[in-house]
């Protein structure tokens, strides 16, 4: 917790230097309600996230529209055979979401997690579905993990597991073995051949069948890599396995 003096300081800074907006590069009004939560988002771009509710579907977690009754197939995921059990995401990745990962992922935007973790604060069925859970990020390979400075996946588990509480921690369970450029530009059978034997178990790590993992990365897009990480959990014991991202698109 920040001491009186600590807070006095940053409402200097946020004064002296108002925050921009990433999303639309507004300034950030920070003495409203909004404001109150969100420092990189301005209330207008806070407006257009798109938070994922029930319904949705229970593979992939994007949200089904309109009236659901019964089995419901989902574009998103079909042909996607998992191997975990669920997937939840929080937001949908278009508009300000997408600027919030973009900052985070090629901008060395580190100051915008707490933002990220206001969004996970406002799905709290989300929470409770992870709270006292072991989160599993989603790794980089070495090589990408050295030019980028950080996981992206781990600091987004981090921000989860705080927010959730309740026991939730995070565990670096996996490792990245096979090193492959950027998956966005392909389809789902492409990603899946490029993704084979790319992840491993790290060394020393051991899962128990009865407890519940959670793989956790930043957006979900195909699947493909959430699958293959998935598949290797499941091959070391970790049964009960669920998938939770911050972004579906």
């Amino acid at each position: 917790m920040k001491t009186a003096v600590g807070r006095f300081v940053d409402g200097v800074g946020a004064v002296v230097f108002p925050s921009s907006c990433v999303h639309c590069q507004g300034l950030v009004d920070e003495s409203g309600t909004e404001g109150a939560a969100f420092r990189h988002l301005c209330s207008r771009c806070v407006a257009q996230l798109e938070f994922v509710r029930a319904p949705h579907c229970r593979t992939c977690g994007h949200p089904f529209y309109g009236v659901v009754e019964g089995e419901r197939m989902c574009p998103h995921c079909e042909g996607l055979a998992p191997a975990f059990n669920e997937g939840r995401t929080a937001v949908l990745f278009k508009g300000p979401a997408r600027a919030l990962v973009i900052e985070l992922k090629y901008h060395h935007g580190l100051h915008v997690l707490g933002d990220m973790a206001e969004i996970f604060r406002r799905v709290p069925r989300l929470c409770e579905h992870v709270r006292a859970a072991t989160l599993v990020p989603v790794p980089l390979h070495p090589r990408k993990a050295r030019a980028r400075g950080f996981n992206q996946a781990g600091l987004l588990a981090e921000t989860l597991a705080r927010v959730a509480g309740g026991g939730t921690r995070v565990e670096s369970l996996l490792r990245r073995v096979v090193h492959t450029e950027s998956q966005t530009a392909f389809d789902r059978r492409t990603r899946m051949a490029n993704l084979k034997n790319a992840f491993a178990l790290a060394p020393g790590a051991t899962l128990n069948p009865a407890h519940h993992y959670i793989l956790v990365d930043d957006v979900f897009t195909t699947g493909s890599t959430l699958n293959s990480c998935a598949r290797t959990l499941r091959r070391a014991g970790g049964l009960n396995l669920d998938v939770v991202t911050f972004g579906h698109g």
